[in-house]
């Protein structure tokens, strides 16, 4: 019986051509549907099947088929029945292990992990409503219970991270704070360089460098980052914003080595906020792209990694909050939709998991460092950054 079901079905998936009938493999069954191998027919390349997997979809009567892997002569296809994005339900525990929280559901029907030891940094957009708050509710109900430090960076006058702010080490709510703050995180890789230095290892994860001294990793979350480039007085901000984008951009380039993280996320971020934006952008590897209101932010957020991706972006509706599109450790897009966290529950895990929180006084090894400091400081890590022209090839 089992025989004749895959025999029918093959003969609905021959149907389909792909400019010259497709060659398909074994059909295997899995969670969500099945997964096909096709041979590829002499001058096909993936980007044939690619192209046409909506297509595909239609005439195999799915909800979707993906393109999930390929190696020379062949292409591997998923095909998935339903949704598995419709519903979305949470566990007791987002947290999967150090700087790796569960915070949604892929539409493979796999979890969508955010692993910071994997892609270290991420920018997270989109519009009012559209569940990219419901996003930073997760990771901070997903971090709560880990030994690590959490930074918030909230320009929306602390309403966002205020009612989490006794699991934070550090909350800045004024360019001005976040620009002292920025400067002690600068402090804070500058220190770690030495360790490392003296340890004679190349970041804080290496195995040589003992547990004892192995520094605590940090998270920073920047809430509405549009408002750290906005100006209203160019004349009497310009040095203030050129400060901090400066800063922001060197713990970007420099801080996975030694443990800190960044989550930017915004409701628009676009070119027009200037170089400093770009230029941050491309030191966030991990993407993730609810429903946005212009094309701009969409592009910056996935036009530099995958066309497909800013199309889909595009086509999320109002009506699924919590879906979006994102890029991470595999280089491609998927369509994702984030577990539902309330402002109550991820307050609760950050009551409840308060005593985790070190004091920025710790973590810093003194007082806070002035912005009139930071030129000094940024002096030190970019000669712990320049290359030693001594192993160089001639």
């Amino acid at each position: 019986m089992r025989g004749l079901m895959i025999a029918k079905q093959r003969r609905g998936l021959r149907r389909v051509e792909v400019e010259r009938a497709p060659r398909l493999g074994l059909l295997r069954p899995t969670s969500t549907g099945f997964r096909v191998t096709v041979r590829l027919h002499d001058g096909q390349t993936p980007d044939d099947y690619e192209r046409v997997l909506d297509k595909l979809a239609h005439a195999w009567r799915v909800h979707s088929v993906r393109l999930v892997g390929w190696r020379p002569g062949k292409v591997t296809l998923a095909a998935t029945m339903t949704d598995p994005l419709e519903t979305v339900a949470g566990g007791h525990s987002l947290a999967d292990g150090l700087l790796r929280v569960r915070v949604g559901r892929l539409d493979s029907g796999e979890w969508f992990v955010i692993d910071f030891r994997k892609v270290p940094h991420w920018l997270n957009v989109g519009a009012t409503q559209s569940g990219k708050s419901n996003l930073a509710n997760a990771l901070i109900a997903g971090l709560a219970p880990q030994p690590v430090a959490l930074v918030g960076f909230d320009l929306k006058g602390g309403v966002e991270f205020t009612p989490y702010q006794r699991r934070l080490s550090a909350l800045a709510t004024e360019r001005a704070e976040c620009a002292r703050l920025l400067a002690d995180l600068v402090g804070i890789i500058t220190s770690r360089m030495a360790l490392c230095r003296q340890h004679r290892v190349k970041n804080i994860w290496h195995p040589r460098l003992p547990e004892e001294a192995r520094p605590t990793p940090i998270v920073v979350l920047v809430d509405e980052v549009a408002e750290l480039f906005l100006m209203a007085d160019p004349k009497a901000e310009k040095e203030e914003v050129a400060a901090v984008a400066t800063r922001l951009l060197r713990i970007a380039q420099l801080g996975r080595a030694f443990g800190i993280y960044l989550v930017v996320c915004g409701q628009r971020v676009g070119s027009d906020l200037g170089p400093g934006v770009t230029a941050l952008r491309a030191q966030l590897t991990g993407r993730i792209c609810h429903m946005v209101n212009d094309d701009e932010t969409a592009k910056m957020c996935l036009g530099d990694m995958d066309s497909r991706a800013v199309a889909a972006a595009r086509q999320i509706s109002a009506d699924r909050p919590g879906t979006a599109v994102v890029l991470g450790a595999d280089s491609r897009w998927h369509m994702e939709r984030s577990v539902h966290v309330t402002e109550e529950e991820a307050e609760a895990a950050a009551e409840e998991h308060a005593e985790l929180a070190p004091s920025w006084a710790l973590l810093t090894g003194g007082p806070a460092i002035e912005v009139a400091d930071a030129t000094e400081l940024e002096r030190a890590v970019e000669e712990f950054t320049e290359p030693d022209l001594e192993d160089m090839p001639v």
